[in-house]
């Protein structure tokens, strides 16, 4: 008994001396993961609000960011000035010249390979609840694109085929739809032929997130280690440059430790709310009428200016500042390219173009956008009827599985309050702009206002004030939802 008690004796005292392993691990992780955010939190960026040489879209998937790259973007800056995309890892060399634009799915981690004092970034985020439903659904709808084959074998070796014939970039390339996309196509398969070799009749009730013979269950996909990998928290590891796509390999031991242990993301979503705060612009998919007012305003009257300011010879360039009310408009301080041969490019990209022509050509290329994505995802889907999904469907997903998707997405619901936060002084600041420039236009040198003028800018006034009240509104009741 006395060998017995001396022997636990020892064994405490060793515990005590010697740590166990899992908590010299967590330590170990903590002092990696705070060094990390210290660093990240420590990195200054002058000027954030005003554009610079290159423009990083740093593209949060299913967010809206399509609409806004080939609405807004593919319509200010030429095919000359875009940098070569990335999918992947980074392949292009940012010195080369005329590199203006990069969009892409790349996380903030591609910045160590930018030019960071010349570049501006702007993003998109969306309430986290919606985004994992368009995750899922998205998935879904481009594997059911493969169901026009016999077997998956067939489908898998025809996109292959075609992929390395044309050489053209496919979804499947693209992260993080190569990781979902083949695992949701793979289900579909697996279920149809289940389906077959069951025979009728089929009993699929009537929740399309819950019809487990033809497509993975809401409730399956979200506990799924490849969701907890690529969507949970998405926004937030994509903002802060942790995802398993990053660009720099020494973050992947800080994202482990971030994995491995929920209370280290406290450090890692501080460090994406700052490097929001350090952005050029950031929209929200919900008020994207707001946002895109927004966009073209703070960047779209920049780009407009700077690429007028390096070509000075495009002289029918209408950029007023008055009518744009741009709030930040020190664009043209930023360093020139030399445009070579392609000025001439890039004097039509920007001939005659204002603020105001640019939300027009945005909504008439919104339109005929969603439209195309609309009859893609209506025939996509019919593969797989009576799946369907809609807004409405999303009402019989149960309670249980959208806390869930709460609880999931903590760091992401954290962030996308923040990105409120600073919406709604973006918004304040646009308001602030505009009143001012049309004050200053009223108290010009010899200017007597007519009768009508106060009264339009009475109403003016009055319609600014309600638009913020009733933004307000609708932003407390968002939060409240969350």
């Amino acid at each position: 008994m006395d060998h017995a008690l001396r022997l636990a004796l020892l064994l405490l005292l060793f515990a005590k001396v010697y740590p166990s392993s899992s908590a010299y691990e967590f330590e170990h992780c903590k002092n990696t993961v705070k060094q990390w955010a210290s660093s990240s939190l420590h990195s200054n960026i002058k000027d954030g609000h005003i554009l610079k040489d290159l423009l990083f879209f740093l593209h949060v998937p299913r967010t809206g960011g399509r609409t806004y790259f080939y609405c807004f973007l593919k319509k200010l800056y030429s095919s000359s000035l875009e940098c070569p995309r990335s999918y992947d890892k980074l392949r292009f060399d940012p010195r080369k010249q005329n590199c203006r634009l990069l969009a892409t799915h790349d996380d903030y981690s591609i910045m160590s390979k930018l030019p960071r004092e010349r570049t501006s970034v702007v993003t998109i985020l969306r309430n986290p609840i919606d985004r994992v439903f368009s995750a899922y659904e998205f998935s879904i709808e481009v594997a059911a694109r493969f169901l026009i084959h016999p077997n998956l074998t067939s489908a898998t070796k025809m996109s292959g085929n075609l992929r390395s014939k044309n050489g053209v970039i496919s979804t499947l390339d693209i992260w993080p739809w190569k990781y979902l996309v083949p695992w949701m196509r793979e289900e579909l398969f697996a279920k149809r032929d289940a389906r077959k070799r069951k025979g009728p009749p089929y009993a699929y009730g009537d929740d399309s997130y819950n019809m487990e013979e033809i497509a993975t269950p809401l409730h399956e996909f979200i506990n799924h280690p490849v969701t907890l990998d690529l969507v949970h928290n998405g926004a937030t590891f994509q903002i802060a440059g942790l995802t398993n796509n990053s660009n720099t390999w020494k973050v992947h031991e800080v994202r482990h430790c971030v994995m491995s242990y929920q209370s280290l993301g406290k450090y890692v979503v501080e460090v994406a709310k700052k490097r929001l705060d350090d952005m050029l612009y950031v929209g929200l998919t919900e008020d994207h009428k707001q946002s895109a007012t927004m966009f073209a305003n703070f960047v779209g009257a920049q780009v407009i200016s700077q690429l007028a300011a390096s070509n000075p010879g495009t002289e029918t360039v209408n950029y007023n500042k008055s009518e744009q009310g741009s709030v930040f408009s020190k664009a043209g301080s930023s360093t020139s390219h030399d445009q070579g041969n392609n000025t001439s490019m890039v004097k039509e990209q920007t001939e005659n173009m204002t603020v105001g022509k640019l939300m027009e050509t945005y909504e008439t290329c919104v339109s005929k956008l969603r439209s195309t994505q609309s009859k893609r995802r209506i025939t996509s889907l019919k593969r797989i009827f009576p799946a369907n999904f809609t807004k409405e469907a999303r009402k019989h997903v149960p309670e249980a599985v959208l806390k869930q998707i709460i609880l999931l997405n903590s760091l992401d619901v954290e962030l996308y309050k923040h990105a409120h936060i600073i919406f709604e002084r973006q918004h304040q600041a646009m308001e602030k702009k505009l009143l001012h420039s049309a004050m200053s236009v009223m108290n010009g040198k010899n200017y007597i206002p007519s009768a009508w003028e106060f009264v339009y800018l009475f109403v003016f006034i009055f319609l600014a004030f309600f638009i913020f009240l009733y933004v307000n509104a609708k932003r407390r009741i968002l939060k409240l939802k969350i």
